[in-house]
């Protein structure tokens, strides 16, 4: 019979799954404890998406022979897919101690240990596949991965350099090396690799995660694009939607929020006023989380202000899914898009009859299966709304939530604690290092140049980022003590910081989005140049909806001219900031309760859209519809 399962194994090998399972089946009925064939089956059930079955035939495979490593291996795969890391770990430490040489096991293993929080750990089992074989492209990706997780991004660039000389067309490979770069702010190479990757995606090659592709300076169309090839690749429409069509009764809309950042994370701290204040009289709101608990004290706050809370960390995509139909769900709101942690797959399977993104991605997803993106006219105007896959639903204000509750430490900060000169003007920046662009900088050090004894004070992620500024500086001219660096603080003093400062830089084609919600928080103006995408309008947007629309600026030169005249003219930025305290209350930017009625509005107008049999349409949100809500 030998010889008979060689034959189902070539078929196997050719995909011929139905054939070679109808020989695996034959040798079985003639040996019943025959192991391979029974290990086969087990394999072929989870690759047509029986994973239960799957599991079963493999379990009774490796009942009949422990000593297989492939066996064990197949097994941990199929339970970390069902969400089940755990499980999962003790089957690829199996198959690992069984052949310490099997590298995939030792990828497999990272893998499971990723899910299970365990970044350190994960990151010795992919070296430890790449020790074994130093050509595994994959394993070198998932080692940058964790790199990056844990901001050492140079260790990051040299990983995502291997994966580019050994297999050059890795999906997501080209964009992750140019995001550690930016990180760096290395950008010995900015232009000629942002050219590349833009040209890359117009021709088809999903070479970028999406998020990373917002940071380069790239077109809406372009955006659209790489969004479509990412969620093609990665997370196409499931062939059996999960939701079949039912129409819902209820009382109360059932709204469902999906995230990995319910923690001490932007999201949490910008969106916890908007869940507690939920109309939960005509609202049923639920939390379905699949990131790390870490008690923080705006994590135990987020989770106390749903109805339901439901931590999904060890579900899978599928299980997910599930659970959504079980509820009931009317809306499914993604508020991850294509961020880190993110789960589009559930998404995929449609689970909800209504879904929608918000926040966490500022951009569209590409996938038909995301109805509605939550915007308002500022950041997508109406000459952009071709470049997304989803209805538009505009808010009358600024898209972007605030929490109208965000303490602000006490404590005054002296420029002495903070490193600052205790005369000059302080100009600063508290965006990610990879907003920093060499055009970006450019401009900042020609202000410099002309503001006398000036500083520019910007967020430090990692020391190598701040070492090459500095070089930078020094290359245009700029004396690199004029560069000082903040380091991490606690949010509430972190905020307090600010009133240190006179003015912040935004950054273009990335806006400050939540730093720049937090400056003008803090009393601090923002400056900011208008860009054409979505991620480069943010900040305009919460200008105009705070009462600074002479803050925004459509030029470079403008932008740089009116840096250094507000510098330059103490009399009239003091007047801007005086405007700013007096509006920050009144305007409608941290109006957390209006806020809240404009986007229960908002799923008021998709739910009643879904019940009287429309589809998905463009909805534009007035201060009306507020009041009838």
């Amino acid at each position: 019979m030998q010889s008979r399962f060689r034959q189902g194994l070539a078929l196997h090998r050719q995909g011929e799954l139905t054939a070679a399972e109808r020989i695996y089946r034959e040798v079985l009925e003639q040996q019943p404890r025959h192991f391979d064939s029974l290990h086969m089956l087990g394999v072929i059930a989870l690759q047509t998406r029986r994973a239960e079955r799957g599991i079963e035939l493999i379990r009774k495979a490796i009942g009949l022979n422990e000593k297989v490593a492939a066996a064990h291996n197949n097994l941990g795969k199929a339970l970390l897919d069902l969400g089940r890391p755990g499980e999962a770990l003790a089957s690829f430490d199996q198959a690992t101690a069984l052949d310490p040489g099997f590298a995939e096991a030792h990828v497999n293993r990272g893998n499971a240990l990723v899910k299970l929080w365990r970044l350190e750990d994960a990151l010795v089992g992919y070296q430890q596949a790449v020790a074994l074989r130093p050509d595994h492209a994959e394993a070198h990706r998932n080692c940058g991965n964790i790199f990056s997780k844990l901001r050492r991004y140079d260790e990051a660039f040299a990983a995502y350099d291997k994966v580019l000389a050994l297999k050059p067309n890795l999906p997501g490979a080209e964009g992750h090396r140019l995001y550690a770069r930016m990180h760096l702010c290395d950008w010995s190479r900015w232009e000629a690799e942002c050219a590349h990757l833009i040209a890359s995606i117009r021709n088809g090659h999903a070479n970028t995660q999406p998020f990373i592709f917002l940071a380069i300076p790239s077109s809406s169309e372009d955006q659209l694009q790489c969004a479509r090839l990412w969620a093609a690749n990665n997370y196409p429409a499931h062939e059996k939607p999960v939701w079949q069509g039912e129409r819902y009764h209820h009382d109360r809309i059932r709204v469902a929020y999906l995230s990995a950042d319910f923690r001490q994370h932007a999201l949490s701290f910008l969106m916890a006023g908007m869940f507690e204040c939920h109309d939960k009289s005509r609202f049923e709101v639920t939390a379905i989380s699949f990131g790390v608990d870490d008690n923080s004290e705006i994590g135990r706050r987020v989770k106390a202000s749903f109805e339901r809370f439901v931590d999904a960390r060890s579900y899978s995509d599928e299980q997910i899914a599930d659970l959504i139909k079980a509820l009931e769900i009317d809306i499914a709101v993604d508020l991850m898009g294509f961020t880190t942690d993110s789960r589009t797959g559930i998404f995929a399977r449609r689970p909800a009859p209504v879904q929608a993104h918000y926040l966490g991605y500022p951009g569209t997803i590409g996938a038909r299966y995301i109805d509605y993106l939550i915007a308002d006219r500022v950041v997508v105007p109406d000459n952009q709304r071709g470049f997304y896959s989803e209805k538009l639903v505009l808010l009358p204000d600024s898209y972007l939530v605030n929490d109208r509750k965000r303490s602000i430490a006490d404590r005054t900060f002296t420029r002495t604690e903070l490193g600052l000169p205790l005369d000059g003007f302080v100009f600063c920046c508290f965006n990610n290092n990879h907003k920093i662009t060499p055009r970006v900088f450019d401009g900042w050090m020609r202000i410099l140049g002309q503001v006398e004894d000036s500083v520019l004070w910007l967020f430090q992620d990692n020391a190598k980022a701040a070492d090459n500024l500095k070089k930078e500086a020094l290359a245009r001219g700029v004396n690199a003590e004029r560069l000082i660096f903040a380091g991490r603080m606690p949010p509430s003093d972190h905020l307090a910081r600010h009133r240190a400062a006179d003015l912040f830089l935004d950054t273009l084609p990335y806006n400050a989005h939540t730093t720049a919600a937090d400056a003008l928080w803090a009393g601090l103006p923002v400056l900011t140049c208008l860009g054409e995408t979505f991620v480069g309008r943010v900040a305009a947007s919460l200008l105009n909806a705070v009462g600074l629309p002479e803050l925004i600026t459509t030029t470079v030169e403008d932008y740089e001219g009116l840096a250094i005249r507000l510098a330059t003219h103490p009399d009239e930025l003091a007047a801007i900031r005086a405007k700013l305290e007096a509006h920050r209350l009144t305007t409608p930017l941290f109006d957390t309760q209006r806020f809240t009625a404009h986007i229960e509005a908002a799923y008021t107008a998709m739910h009643a859209r879904h019940q009287a049999g429309l589809a998905p349409d463009h909805i534009a949100i007035s201060n009306a519809d507020e009041a009838n809500s």
